[in-house]
């Protein structure tokens, strides 16, 4: 049992943002969510059953509420002002809850002031990116600016794909998965069991047979049950979803052994379609050495990424590329629009496309191959205090998500924002997630888990991160 250790900051050169806390008011932690027994759901029971999610319990005691302004609310303005409260209000709100933002994988670290004369514009990207439409409004010559600067990073030809800015990550997996069930109706999705829930969500809402495939203890999937599964229904084509980042652990699916098992089982390139769900380390894999190249180079049919993760786009959004033999199958002319489409929503956040064309020009390849290595170290730095401080925690060779014992205390775990799923959780390091920050989560953590376990031992993760990275009494 670990006592309260002090967490010293790895480098006395840590930047620090003007940021005064003392200023904010803060709002409210949601609500600790209750079980159908009005108990608590706290940690301390891990069953499923006790964490049961109570729809429609959370949200509207603290919602802002929609009202009528008064019939000489023109010249009071009391409208106004108040709507100017509630806004002030709700903006300490967010610089609180940014300052404590660890679990997801959002880049924080942004700054478009000089995109703030578009924000009068109402942009909508209809259609399909590459052929003009009657609607004036929009930003295509962005949005193909930047699906250029993804072709280019995933080797794939001007002439050789088509793509789109998409709402957000989803989208790409719904996009992509779907593109696989064109170009094969009766295929097979196969999926690992750790695969985003999006993924599942695709074969529900297209009827198709989906396989769930095991994984090894690091969250990868283990391509010794992805052959058994093959070999047991090799008559029909393969749709597989590989793994370019777990949600959880982070873990990177071996896209090479994944293409040899194909092989192997005997699947030639024309019965099977392989889409790589990129949505964080998409766009981190390539920039890390020695990591293994997400390539159209190789037979996969599309890659999709996140725009709001690592890139930093303040609003959801992604990029999904495929290749442009197999659009065509999706492909409709649209009349009113004097265009074609072949998106999943039709109408597109036209300001997403400028965010990303922006920070795109602003950091480039090198630019961004710099915020990887910081994540990387910063992991590093993470994993290690972590175990210093008698605490389990596990992080995979080619990821910045750092996974380790999940905190008892459910207020932690919303004052952190922590990303949890039965006995773990997990950080993800970001570009905006500093050394300082790290250090006062670290202290808080160490301190408050030296009170939790006063009578009786932490819990034993060895099933979720493997024994080497335990550090509960039976594996220390």
């Amino acid at each position: 049992m670990a006592g309260a250790v002090e967490i010293k900051t790895a480098s006395p050169n840590v930047t620090r943002r003007n940021f005064d806390p003392t200023a904010v008011v803060p709002e409210p932690l949601p609500p600790v969510v209750t079980a159908a027994n009005g108990e608590d759901a706290g940690v301390d029971k891990l069953d499923k059953e006790s964490r049961e999610i109570v729809l429609g319990k959370n949200v509207h005691t603290t919602c802002f509420a929609v009202t009528e302004p008064e019939a000489n609310d023109e010249f009071t303005g009391d409208k106004e002002a108040y709507m100017a409260g509630v806004l002030a209000r709700y903006r300490k709100s967010l610089m609180e809850r940014t300052k404590h933002h660890l679990g997801y994988p959002y880049n924080l670290d942004f700054d478009y002031g000089a995109l703030a004369q578009l924000q009068h514009f109402s942009i909508n990207n209809l259609g399909d990116p590459f052929i003009e439409s009657n609607y004036g409004v929009h930003s295509r010559q962005f949005e193909v600016g930047v699906l250029d600067w993804f072709a280019r990073l995933w080797e794939i030809e001007k002439n050789d794909y088509w793509g789109y800015i998409t709402n957000c990550g989803t989208e790409g997996n719904l996009h992509g998965i779907l593109v696989g069930r064109e170009v094969f109706p009766d295929g097979i999705l196969y999926a690992s069991r750790e695969s985003h829930y999006s993924v599942f969500k695709a074969a529900r809402m297209y009827r198709m047979e989906c396989v769930k495939v095991d994984t090894l203890i690091s969250g990868e999937i283990d391509c010794a049950d992805f052959r058994a599964k093959l070999l047991a229904k090799k008559g029909k084509p393969a749709i597989i979803n590989v793994n370019i980042g777990t949600t959880v652990k982070g873990a990177v699916d071996d896209l090479d052994l994944v293409i040899q098992t194909l092989e192997g089982c005997g699947f030639s390139g024309d019965r099977f379609y392989i889409h790589c769900d990129g949505a964080l380390f998409g766009l981190m894999m390539p920039f890390v050495k020695r990591a293994p190249k997400v390539s159209f180079k190789k037979p996969i049919g599309s890659v999709s990424v996140s725009g709001h993760k690592f890139v930093g786009c303040p609003m959801p959004c992604g990029v999904q590329i495929t290749r442009m033999e197999h659009v065509n199958a999706l492909s409709s002319n649209v009349e009113y629009l004097a265009s074609r489409d072949a998106t999943i929503m039709g109408s597109r956040n036209g300001h997403a496309p400028i965010f990303l064309w922006y920070t795109l020009n602003r950091k480039g390849y090198n630019g961004f191959a710099k915020e990887v290595q910081k994540c990387l170290r910063n992991a590093h730095y993470l994993k290690d205090q972590l175990r210093a401080a008698g605490i389990g925690a596990m992080l995979n060779e080619l990821s910045s998500t750092v996974v380790f014992e999940r905190p008892r205390d459910e207020d932690f775990v919303r004052r952190w924002q922590l990303a949890c799923e039965g006995n773990i959780a997990h950080v993800v390091v970001m570009p905006s997630v500093s050394i300082e920050k790290l250090d006062v989560f670290l202290n808080e953590l160490v301190k408050n888990r030296s009170t939790w376990y006063q009578e009786q031992q932490p819990p034993c993760i060895a099933a979720d991160i493997g024994k080497e990275n335990c550090a509960c009494p039976l594996h220390k």
